[in-house]
């Protein structure tokens, strides 16, 4: 039996508000680094970013604000909208990239991926390419994930270089795990791009989704109006109205929907950009997509997961393999009890039935280990024993 070692830090209440101790932060980051750049994707979290480190900017003489857009093509009109407005602003400095990333398409499993601004499909883009859009870079090679290229984006040569997000620990426990990993400093984080001397930071980490929106209406900030328009629709799903993120992953895709309602023209254009978007349209929050549990009565889930892995391509198929190995490799280091077939393991909170869940989405990011915690809490709770029991009794 593995022990349970918690390993982030707890929560300390300190006398400041969060809007307070974001500007300090960013006043440490000016201080320790040569160069500050704000990511801006247009949400409302880098929107509060960009607004903090524009008063702190002003505060330094450090005007224009560095800031840094990466176009993802299939964006909401009034995103587009908003980050022209941002880009015209005569204190911000934008950098507006159009590079052919690679993202996932949950939609369809023939064809797991699709690159933003392709230049084979330009025919096919979701819109036009802005006039400033930047299309190139030395480091830069089609296919390369956000995460890939950012430390290669500014040359060692201008100094110790930090980029700001709009992180917060509030939306995930992933992102949780992320930033409070650390005892010291854990709103900067700098593994991934140490050794290209570039460093990442969450002034805003501990800030709350309620905090967020009272800024923007205290202070009057402008913002993406994509979340108006969800609202006034009535769409109040909490997960579309808080997030404005590339429509085509295993998360983003059960809002597809939404686009046929809020932007009918986009989405006529969406529909022919990648595979399987009109049936992950239909069918993105039924069982098809977001469970995997339309399996034949003759076989066991353990058989169907197989079943379902062999719908992928090869390389596909090995990708979705290994993030089911670290799942089952999970189970096996919680306890020496075998994966249940239909409930969760109240330890490890892993089934059968979960991993065809898994091996359905693709889960090609690793997210889904997230809910693991709550598949475990769930049995137990079903079961009525507490955590200690459960280990006592299924270890």
């Amino acid at each position: 039996m593995s022990e349970y070692v918690r390993k982030t830090r707890d929560k300390e209440y300190i006398e400041k508000n969060v809007y307070e101790e974001a500007l300090d932060r960013i006043r440490y980051l000016y201080d320790a680094f040569d160069k500050v750049v704000v990511s801006f994707s247009g949400g409302k979290d880098s929107t509060v970013v960009l607004q903090c480190a524009l008063e702190v900017a002003k505060e330094r003489n450090k005007l224009p604000l560095e800031v840094v857009f990466f176009d993802e093509e299939a964006i909401h009109p009034p995103t587009i909208e908003y980050v022209e407005r941002v880009s015209n602003n005569p204190d911000v400095n934008l950098s507006w990239y159009c590079l052919e990333f690679k993202h996932r398409n949950a939609c369809s499993n023939e064809e797991p991926y699709w690159y933003t601004w392709e230049k084979e499909k330009k025919d096919l883009w979701v819109r036009e390419m802005p006039e400033q859009g930047i299309t190139s870079h030395p480091k830069f090679k089609k296919g390369m994930s956000f995460q890939e290229f950012a430390p290669f984006l500014y040359d060692r040569s201008e100094g110790k270089v930090c980029m700001m997000t709009g992180i917060r620990t509030q939306e995930s426990l992933r992102r949780h795990q992320l930033i409070c990993k650390k005892k010291n400093d854990a709103f900067v984080n700098s593994k991934a791009e140490k050794r290209q001397n570039q460093y990442r930071a969450f002034p805003i980490y501990d800030w709350r989704s309620k905090d967020v929106w009272l800024a923007v209406t205290k202070f009057g900030w402008d913002y993406n109006t994509t979340y108006d328009v969800f609202n006034q629709t009535k769409l109040f799903n909490k997960f579309l109205t808080q997030r404005v993120c590339p429509p085509y992953g295993e998360e983003p895709l059960r809002g597809l929907w939404v686009y046929s309602q809020c932007f009918p023209e986009m989405w006529h254009k969406m529909l022919a950009r990648v595979k399987g978007v009109a049936t992950a349209w239909r069918y993105g929050n039924t069982e098809l997509y977001s469970s995997g549990n339309k399996k034949p009565d003759s076989i066991e889930w353990s058989d169907y997961a197989n079943v379902i892995l062999d719908s992928y391509d090869k390389v596909s198929k090995n990708k979705v393999k290994i993030s089911i190995n670290k799942y089952i490799m999970h189970h096996k280091n919680k306890t020496s009890q075998p994966i249940p077939s239909d409930d969760p393991h109240p330890i490890s909170g892993v089934s059968w039935k979960w991993l065809c869940k898994i091996a359905t989405r693709g889960d090609m990011k690793g997210r889904q280990g997230n809910n693991l915690n709550n598949e475990s809490t769930r049995q137990r709770e079903k079961l009525n024993i507490t955590l200690e029991q459960a280990i006592s009794a299924y270890s």
